[in-house]
């Protein structure tokens, strides 16, 4: 059976209190052997500790990790006490990465001086964390590559980590695996018009990709059940990820079959995140 790692959900939000152990263990089931619940906001960080905590007492569901952090995207919630709360979380519990942390202008009111120089400032302290507790971080990163980058060497940041939903160009990418990252590949492999995606994880090695869902975002577009109203994606898609990166690449000039990816992308997430098993 293959082991599949899913890098990146928001298994822990409201979205699956109805139906979290059906869906773990229909995850299982499917090959997901392992997940991360990411953070996004110090008010959450309760909730994903306490999430963590119920997957771990259940049997035949994916092993649950922690990474806390504060996006970008709600940088107008952040406050400078809630650094300080995301540093005791980490002193006092077992997390394998700070995320999701970065820097995200696609929307305008996130063009301002104001807003980048304040994501840029929380980004930068938030680094500061990994690096003091040896972690590496999991990136957000929305029409903001290059400074992500600037910002990175400037750190001298050497912990690495995964460029999460990568939705950068194929220097960019390549860029981000020099500085010791994975590329995240979402369900968006799935969509044939993701033209820009497929290039890039041509571009670069088997060994720098992970998969990751997003969950509940970026639903594989098989899964999809209507193009009017948003489809709930869950970490027993992931299998379809895998599928949609595997028709991406060309698995017989890689001399690989889907089984022998599964098993190398297991291998990446492992080695970025430094888990010597899971």
């Amino acid at each position: 059976m293959i082991q599949l790692f899913d890098t990146h959900t928001h298994f822990d939000v409201e979205d699956f209190d109805p139906d979290r152990q059906q869906l773990a263990e229909q995850a299982y089931q499917g090959g997901v052997q392992a997940l991360i619940l990411i953070g996004f906001l110090q008010n959450r960080f309760a909730d994903l500790l306490a999430i963590h905590q119920f997957l771990d007492q259940l049997s035949d569901v994916p092993k649950s990790y922690l990474a806390p952090g504060l996006h970008p995207f709600y940088i107008e919630q952040h406050q400078r006490q809630h650094l300080e709360d995301l540093e005791n979380f980490l002193k006092q519990h077992d997390c394998v990465a700070v995320g999701e942390i970065g820097l995200d202008s696609f929307e305008k009111r996130h063009k301002t001086d104001e807003v980048k120089q304040l994501q840029a400032e929380y980004f930068s302290a938030q680094l500061d964390l990994a690096t003091q507790f040896d972690k590496p971080v999991l990136l957000h990163i929305r029409k903001s590559h290059g400074d992500v980058l600037k910002i990175l060497k400037q750190h001298h940041f050497k912990h690495g980590g995964i460029a999460h939903a990568f939705s950068g160009g194929v220097e960019e990418a390549k860029a981000f695996v020099k500085l010791g990252f994975k590329i995240g590949v979402t369900g968006q492999i799935t969509n044939p018009n993701a033209k820009r995606l497929h290039d890039v994880v041509r571009s670069v090695a088997v060994e720098d990709l992970v998969l990751e869902t997003d969950c509940p975002d970026m639903t594989p577009l098989c899964c999809q059940l209507s193009t009017e109203t948003r489809t709930r994606n869950t970490p027993a898609n992931l299998p379809y990820v895998l599928d949609g990166l595997a028709e991406a690449l060309d698995l017989k000039h890689l001399k690989m079959n889907k089984a022998t990816l599964a098993a190398q992308l297991w291998q990446n997430s492992l080695e970025c995140l430094h888990l010597s098993k899971p």
